[in-house]
């Protein structure tokens, strides 16, 4: 790395007194051997041990790797070993604080390192979903004539994160969150090392499983929770760090959640998905982990109404005017209170019974159209109030249904092209019944009485 004179004084102290550093910190891995997880990264003659020089290459050098994964499993771990192990220039880079300006500088700094000293630059760049699409693009000449090996950091998504092409000039890598045994070993080793708390403490076993439920698969968070219990039991004058202490310490689980990232997609899809599924306690779950990662309240108010007509429709007509009120009085009220009118809804939706024939009807039309089945409207249904309109026979023929016993008149509606074509086909659950016998008789008095279903003719 190249650190300013302000970073090198920090590395220093550091250095000499251990203690002044985070226990996450001081217990990262100095060669991947100690890399706890992430076995599938690790195999001999991986890319990343590619990086470090454990596997030569030949014309075949070391590809840019994109790494993703979850908070805490070590992706920022993963470059600082390469940093220590490679004989390569290291340079790091945050994309929350650098630009387009600092990349162009150790690109710049590289090729003059390749080209007088033949020294080649591993530059690793954090959160690089937090680059624009033009910052990004400014990374393609470098990975693309290799003048730096990349290595980028991201917990979202890559494929709607970073751009393609640097994409496909760049292997893709993807970590998976940390085992209850990959933390369990972390945890002892950080207990017993010297570089970490040098046996002060033991973790009995109580407290260690609860350790690792609050740690949620991240390691950062097992070892700065597992910090501060060892310094309340040390001050406390305790050999070990009881289950009591730690409860005292970490107050409660912190929710895996990123409100920016896949985190927020996917928990609130598996809300949707219990509802659907009529399971009303996992959907409270989720429901309840959206709100205590400080979810915006009009965003679930918005999926539960979505909700309401995609999955439940016209077999209970009472769950989108339900989801309409909460998402109104949470408009009003806001947290905390909303989290009462999102339990309401989401209950009431979960229980009701479920019709997706709204869903499916819309979707056979829309299909029908895109594929070109529309045709001229019926002369007889055209607009007849201007001038001229009868010259043109609109309207004409027209029978106005309130005229007709039973308020429907057997006239042709639809256009030529999707005559007899059945979009809506009613379930009989719940209260769509009733429309299913409804829509039955209405078809028969129209003539189409026989037809099969959805887009059907």
């Amino acid at each position: 790395m190249e650190p300013d004179l302000f970073t090198a004084a920090a590395e220093d102290r550091q250095e000499k007194d251990p203690s002044s550093s985070p226990l996450a910190v001081r217990m990262r891995p100095r060669t991947l051997d100690e890399v706890v997880g992430q076995q599938h990264l690790l195999k001999q003659g991986s890319p990343l041990r590619r990086l470090v020089g454990e596997a030569g290459g030949g014309p075949a050098g070391p590809s840019s790797v994109i790494l993703w994964g979850p908070p805490g499993t070590g992706k920022t771990t993963l470059a600082y070993v390469v940093s220590k192990a490679t004989n390569k220039r290291f340079v790091e880079l945050s994309a929350i604080t650098a630009g387009v300006k600092e990349v162009r500088a150790v690109i710049e700094g590289a090729r003059r390192a390749t080209g007088g000293f033949g020294k080649e630059t591993v530059l690793f760049l954090d959160e690089i979903h937090r680059f624009s699409k033009a910052q990004q693009d400014s990374l393609l000449p470098a990975v693309e004539n290799r003048w730096v090996t990349l290595i980028a950091a991201t917990t979202e998504n890559p494929y709607f994160s970073i751009i393609s092409p640097l994409l496909s000039r760049s292997l893709l890598l993807t970590l998976e969150p940390l085992t209850d045994e990959d933390l369990r070993a972390l945890l002892r080793r950080a207990l017993t090392d010297e570089r970490g708390l040098g046996g002060a403490v033991t973790l009995p076993e109580a407290a260690e499983s609860h350790l690792l439920r609050i740690a949620g698969g991240d390691a950062r968070r097992a070892l700065t929770a597992l910090e501060a219990a060892a310094g309340a039991a040390l001050a406390k004058h305790e050999p070990e760090i009881t289950l009591e202490t730690l409860e005292e310490t970490v107050d409660r689980a912190a929710v895996k959640y990123d409100r920016d990232g896949d985190q927020h997609y996917d928990v609130a899809s598996a809300l949707i998905k219990s509802i659907r599924g009529s399971d009303v306690d996992a959907a409270l779950h989720y429901l309840a982990r959206m709100i205590e990662a400080g979810e915006d309240p009009r965003f679930i108010a918005r999926r539960l109404m979505i909700s309401a007509s995609e999955d439940i429709g016209l077999a209970d007509p009472t769950a989108l005017p339900t989801a309409v009120a909460a998402a109104q009085a949470v408009a009003m009220i806001g947290f905390p209170e909303a989290a009462l009118t999102l339990s309401h809804a989401t209950i009431a939706l979960a229980l009701a019974p479920k019709s997706n024939a709204a869903t499916l009807a819309i979707s056979a039309a829309q299909d029908d159209v895109r594929r070109g089945l529309a045709g001229p409207v019926p002369a007889h249904l055209r607009d007849g109030h201007y001038k001229g309109a009868a010259k043109l026979g609109h309207a004409q023929g027209y029978v106005y249904p309130h005229d007709v016993p039973g308020g429907i008149a057997a006239q042709e509606y639809a256009p030529d092209a999707v005559r007899g074509r059945r979009y809506y086909e009613p379930t009989r659950y719940g209260a769509e019944a009733r429309y299913a016998d409804v829509a039955d008789r209405v078809r028969e008095r129209l003539g189409r009485g026989e037809q099969g279903g959805p887009g059907s003719s």
